[in-house]
């Protein structure tokens, strides 16, 4: 009896299918390139199929092969479904993967401890009380920082674990504070900044989670005075004592009418005088709310937009304070008074866009707004209406060139800087033309220093690069953490302080202060390189008893 002879040539055209498929999916052009990935599993898995179908039912090997051959996959499946999870996914949807028994202990403890200064009564450093800095807009004045990172490394002061969440730090008077997950609590934790201790904590008896946007809170906190102001991932806002963590008030923003964002509600706290306001996405009016700051009385809401993931900012465009916000649907501008909506720009793309980075005032008139999946940057003329008090945004370029997915953009000397899918940007403000394109950093985030970025890559890596519409320059990188970060960077100058969902750490950096005093130029500076200060002054010029340096604020 003659044998069947195996048929082997599906084999080939399978795999060259799948390759061909891949190379026009990884080569094409496509808006984001998160489509990439999101057209590579669904080739993966037919082709997959096809094998399988091949192996069983087309090939013409034995039975015994055939089936030790089907064994051995649903065993390697098996295995894998046992010994490795899916922890999330990047800012490209690409699945991060893990082993299961990987996880580990992240429990804060620690109980309420007072935070004593140093032996001269002072905190050598600057505040950093909200999200993006003291004007919320990512960027930092005064400061200039050692870019030669090979003679001035950065120190590390402390490392520490920390439970799941993509909150930033807030820094005020030696006490660093931010959000995330411990097991079934949510909970805000407060560390002393030189030394990563805890010194208090508040849990709340929920968690937000997902799998592709991961675990845990993800605002920032808002530190004013001596109260800590926190919105949590299922729109949970706390008002707490700084000094102890004892909560002063709560709110449930999505009981007061809010609406629970699909990626988690992600508003961090502005504070406006007696105000406390937070995106909390709801219809009839309750897109924006505003609660009083000692008490947590409602006073005020307004907009029907669902909430994005921004977080509001205060401007004056126009003439008149606003307040900024980049909802799922529209980027509006708010009066702080009674929170009515002043005026309104519908965004393109619909429910598929998630709209992160914040907008962007320029000068009186004209606001930078950026989304990611395909869209791009426009910037916005605010045109007050002729006899009333109405106000209209008209386009004044539109740029596919700088698509700002999860990253904040900054703006420095007409030009302005930010992610374009995960690679660095510099666009003519005035034109919306590209300057240059250059540098993968990933999904991470921005910090402007003077003349310097500073970029938490989404790799856990820093960079310094110059800010420079000339080109492309990295200063220095270091190897701060080791995993995907998307939290903000924060630096409460010396420290530098870092996190993601595993760990924090914090870092001393070589920073000069610009001297600001009245008829007195910038030529003068304080300088920091780790434990070592020195006053660099030009000659015949003595110290002005109007400047304020870091060394002389006091707890």
């Amino acid at each position: 009896m003659e044998s069947v002879r195996t048929r082997w040539w599906p084999l080939p055209v399978i795999l060259s299918l799948c390759a061909l498929t891949l190379f026009i999916i990884w080569t094409r052009d496509v808006p984001a390139r998160a489509d990439r990935v999101v057209h590579t599993v669904p080739a993966l898995a037919i082709s997959a199929l096809a094998l399988l179908s091949w192996l069983l039912f087309f090939s013409r090997l034995s039975r015994s092969v055939r089936l030790a051959s089907f064994a051995a996959v649903v065993a390697l499946s098996l295995g894998c479904v046992g010994l490795l999870r899916i922890t999330g996914v990047s800012g490209d949807l690409v699945p991060i993967i893990d082993w299961r028994w990987s996880e580990q202990d992240r429990s804060a403890g620690g109980g309420s401890q007072a935070l004593t200064s140093d032996s001269s009564g002072k905190l050598p450093f600057r505040d950093f009380a909200q999200f993006l800095g003291p004007d919320r807009n990512a960027i930092l004045t005064g400061l200039k920082l050692n870019p030669d990172w090979q003679a001035h490394p950065p120190r590390e002061v402390w490392r520490q674990p920390v439970g799941e969440g993509w909150s930033a730090f807030a820094v005020q008077g030696g006490y660093a504070v931010t959000q995330e997950q411990q097991g079934p609590l949510e909970k805000v934790v407060c560390r002393d900044v030189r030394t990563g201790k805890v010194l208090w904590s508040h849990g709340d008896s929920t968690r937000y989670e997902t799998a592709l946007g991961g675990i845990g809170p993800r605002a920032t906190p808002t530190l004013d005075g001596d109260r800590v102001f926190t919105m949590g991932a299922t729109g949970r806002l706390n008002c707490l004592d700084l000094s102890t963590g004892r909560r002063l008030w709560t709110r449930d923003t999505l009981a007061d009418g809010g609406r629970q964002a699909h990626w988690g509600m992600s508003s961090s706290p502005l504070i406006i005088d007696s105000l406390v306001v937070v995106s909390a996405g709801g219809d009839n009016g309750h897109s924006l709310v505003a609660y009083d700051r000692l008490s947590g009385a409602r006073v005020w809401s307004g907009g029907d937009d669902s909430a994005g993931y921004s977080s509001p900012s205060l401007a004056h465009l126009v003439g008149r304070n606003q307040i900024l916000i980049f909802n799922n649907y529209a980027v509006a501008g708010h009066d702080p008074v009674d929170g009515s909506v002043l005026w309104r720009y519908p965004w393109p793309g619909g429910v598929s866009i998630q709209c992160v980075a914040q907008p962007v005032p320029l000068s009186a008139d004209r606001v930078l707004v950026s989304s990611g999946y395909g869209i791009g940057s426009k910037l916005l003329q605010l045109v007050a209406h002729q006899g009333g008090d109405g106000i209209i945004p008209v386009p004044v370029w539109e740029s596919p060139r700088l698509k700002a997915k999860f990253t904040n953009l900054v703006v420095r000397d007409r030009s302005v800087y930010g992610l374009d899918d995960g690679v660095l940007v510099c666009l003519d403000i005035d034109t919306g033309e590209r300057r240059w394109k250059s540098g993968r950093y990933g999904h991470g985030q921005v910090l402007l220093i003077d003349d310097l970025l500073l970029i938490q890559a989404e790799s856990g890596e820093v960079f310094l690069v110059d800010a420079d519409p000339a080109g492309h320059r990295e200063r220095a990188r270091l190897a701060a953490l080791s995993s995907r970060t998307w939290n903000n960077p924060v630096l409460a100058a010396p420290y530098l302080l870092l996190r993601n969902d595993r760990e924090a750490v914090c870092y001393e950096l070589a920073v000069t202060e610009l001297a600001h005093g009245p008829g007195w130029p910038e030529t003068q500076t304080r300088v920091r390189t780790g434990a070592r200060e020195s006053t660099t002054q030009l000659a015949g010029m003595d110290r002005h008893p109007d400047t304020a340096y870091l060394s002389d604020r006091a707890l």
